[in-house]
This record gives C-alpha cells, structure tokens and sequence, in this order.
C-alpha cells in the first residue's frame, strides 16, 4: 500500500529572521508545520547563538537550495576582545585572557588585512561533516580533526560602532559582505590575534543572503496564519526563480519547452544576454500572457542548451 505524503504539495521560498536560541532545524520545523507543507529545507545553518536570514525552500524550491549556499552572505558580528575562548564565541570557556593595550583607530588598520581573497581553516565547531559527523559533535568529544583550509573572500569590512562601546567593554561591531563559506567566528579569532589580544564572537546576525535582505519573523508568520489562513501565508511565498536572478534568462516557445523536458538539446535559443553556462528557463504557454519558469540549462559554446534541473511537471 502506498504511503500517503502529509501535507500540502507547495513550492517557495519563506525568508525567515531566526530568533536567537533556534536551531536552523527546529526553526525550519515550526515553518513547516505552519505551511502545513511535504517538504521543507533550509538553506546552510545559523548557529542557535546566531540571528537573521535563514532561507526555507518549499516543495519543488528544495532542488535550487545549493545557489542560497553558494551565495554571498551579509552579517552584522560583535567582537569581544582580549579573551580567547574553547569555541570561538561566547558560548565556550574562556581559555585565555590578555590585556587590550592598542587604540581603537589601531582597528581600521587590522581589519583592512583582512579584506581581498584569503584561506580560512574552518574551526572544530563548525557544522562540516567528517566522516558523516558534524565537527562541532566531534569537537565536543575532544577530538580534533585536521581540516584543509579554504578559499573564501572578504568583500567588505567596516566598523558599525563607535570608541565608547570599544572603551567601555573592549568590543566592537563590524558589518561583512563576504564570500560562501566564511567562519565569522574564525574571523573574530584571527582579527583578536592580529591586533595581540585575542578575541572572540560575541554576537551575529545575518542580514543578507545574495540579493536578498527582507524576512520575516515566527510571530510575523504566526500572525499571518491566524488573520489571513493558510492563504495569506502563501502570499509571502518567494517564487523559485526569484532566488536565481544571477542567471540570464532564455524564454522558449511551447514546444521548444516541451521538447527540453523530454531531453532533447535546443540550438540556438533566445538568450536575454550573451552568455554561456547556467541559464534560467522560461515556457511562452499559449494560454498565458507571461513567462513560467520550469528550471534551468546549461548553455554551451556552441550555443546548444541543455536541461540542468527541472520543476516536477504534473
């Protein structure tokens, strides 16, 4: 007998602001259950000392999560200096001390080495797997892994706070643009180590994920559900390929369409710009005045496109 799927068959995208506390799963749970949807995923975790943007795809969204994960990311991060801890946040026991003896415009400096490409070694607290276990569970065993360092970029890094806070409690706020895969809790470290003092995360929030910046908060979507039902819930959903705009896009007639779904390569096709490589996929339906997205291709030299992921069609 076959399983019946619980809940609704929905696609989209919830932008979510995480409360601090929250695991990204539990948060992506109570989503879930208040869309009363199939399928949900969230898209690269947010510690529970961590607040802000955490995307949720829904239904059919779930197969373009990897470009949320390989977007840049925005966050806003306090800095405790002159303390080093087991964890590198303000969760871990404090394993050294030492005096903050430098000036505050000393910061601008120190943090302007950290802008450009760069390697970070991810720290043993981190969600990356090894072996199929997280680091941080392996972490808290007291194991310790070698990890390969990785190629991330730091795009933009800027004081948002002033001396006083500086003065007053030797911490500081900084705004970072960076690339995917950036510790912001390595980068606290490696800054308090820089500048001879230590350092660690004291808080984070993230504040964008690519060309996305609004969200919602659980009581905002709570609210939503009671006043407005499961209807106005879904009126805050994301289209799909409103998260692949970094695409161009090519528009194909109905049969040319159809055809892509069944495998066939399409030569030639309308492309918005010039380009090669991902593109986004749009049917011209006879019965519609507007474009529907059905997924992505693959454009090759010889401007000859491909299927690369396709929405379900019913």
């Amino acid at each position: 007998m076959a399983r019946k799927n619980k809940g609704r068959d929905i696609s989209g995208i919830v932008l979510l602001d995480k409360p601090l506390g929250f695991s990204s799963n539990k948060a992506l749970q109570i989503v879930k259950f208040l869309y009363r949807a199939q399928k949900a995923g969230h898209t690269g975790s947010l510690d529970p000392l961590a607040s802000g943007l955490l995307p949720i795809c829904m239904g059919e969204a779930t197969k373009f999560s990897q470009y949320f994960l390989n977007a840049e990311k925005i966050y806003e991060a306090r800095i405790q200096f002159g303390q080093r801890t087991a964890t590198g946040d303000s969760e871990g026991e404090v394993l050294e001390e030492r005096p903050v003896d430098f000036a505050f415009e000393v910061l601008v400096e120190v943090m302007s080495e950290f802008i450009g490409e760069q390697k970070q070694v991810p720290s043993m607290y981190s969600a990356l797997k090894h072996e199929g276990q997280p680091l941080y569970k392996l972490a808290r065993m007291g194991i310790e892994v070698e990890r390969e360092a990785r190629d991330i970029v730091i795009h933009e890094l800027r004081l948002k706070s002033d001396r006083q806070l500086f003065e007053a409690q030797q911490q500081v706020d900084l705004y970072v643009h960076c690339s995917k895969g950036t510790y912001i809790r390595n980068l606290a470290e490696d800054i308090g180590e820089k500048a001879g003092c230590g350092a660690h995360l004291k808080e984070l929030r993230r504040i964008g994920v690519g060309h996305f910046s609004q969200m919602d908060t659980l009581e905002v979507l709570r609210n939503c559900f009671e006043q407005q039902g499961l209807e106005g819930l879904d009126s805050k959903l994301i289209p799909v390929d409103e998260a692949l705009k970094q695409f161009p896009a090519v528009e194909l007639d109905e049969q040319q369409a159809f055809q892509m779904k069944q495998g066939a390569v399409i030569p030639n096709p309308p492309v918005s710009e010039p380009s090669t490589g991902t593109v986004r996929l749009y049917a011209l339906e006879e019965e519609s005045d507007t474009p529907v997205f059905f997924g992505l291709g693959e454009l090759d030299e010889d401007a000859c496109l491909k299927a690369k992921r396709l929405l379900r069609t019913n």
